[in-house]
């Protein structure tokens, strides 16, 4: 399917994992590892669950999963600690076709935000390790919408905060997420959403709220912008 959509936002709104860069494969990854190290009865599919929700979230999904709280607490934190260990040895990447559209945008003047389920640190630290933060004019994290009480994905919380600080109409911005949990948050906004799918294919519904599917930035470049 071709667009026009150049002619018609003046600014974009990027989730993070799974659609920039490929952290939801080492986070699962990670996940499998640390379940291995811990001896815990989690599944190893068992991450495709909670792709794209936020910690608190990914904290409630495994809390079935232990016998105690301190355990649980353990298998997080050696998640989380692989997960960096693997980003410092550089086993993160881009993903397909990002910094020439992020090169794309910036030269056409359109204004880029970050909106993620993930934290601030992290988010830092992925932005600085490829050098591209100053595509960026802001993000907004977890830990705002938890300082501001505001409903994680797929809540619209997030995106209305966005649309606000940036000062536009929704029709004037558009939305690429990677899950059905970011496509419906967007939806629900009443954002224009390309999804570009990573762990999980796109759904009936996410066909049915999304407005394009593409399988990476380089294709939606080619056809669309």
């Amino acid at each position: 399917m071709k667009t026009n959509l150049n002619k018609t936002f003046k600014a974009v709104i990027f989730d993070l994992d799974g659609l920039l860069v490929d952290s939801e494969r080492l986070y699962w990854r990670a996940n499998i590892q640390a379940a291995q190290e811990l001896k815990t009865p989690i599944p190893r599919d068992a991450y495709l669950e909670i792709v794209g929700v936020s910690p608190e979230k990914v904290a409630e999904f495994y809390h079935d999963f232990f016998a105690d709280a301190s355990l649980k607490d353990k298998f997080i934190s050696r998640t989380n600690e692989l997960f960096s260990l693997w980003l410092a040895e550089g086993q993160l990447h881009l993903k397909k076709g990002v910094l020439q559209f992020l090169q794309k945008l910036k030269k056409d003047q359109k204004k880029c935000i970050i909106a993620s389920s993930n934290t601030k640190e992290v988010i830092e630290q992925i932005l600085q390790k490829f050098h591209i933060e100053n595509y960026f004019d802001f993000f907004i994290c977890y830990d705002d919408v938890k300082q501001a009480r505001l409903q994680a994905k797929p809540a619209p919380d997030i995106y209305l905060d966005a649309v606000k600080r940036l000062d536009m109409q929704c029709d004037e911005l558009i939305v690429f997420e990677d899950t059905g949990i970011g496509v419906e948050a967007a939806q629900k906004a009443g954002l224009r959403c390309v999804m570009i799918p990573d762990l999980k294919p796109a759904t009936i519904q996410d066909k049915k709220l999304a407005y394009l599917i593409c399988n990476n930035f380089l294709e939606f470049s080619k056809n669309n912008y």
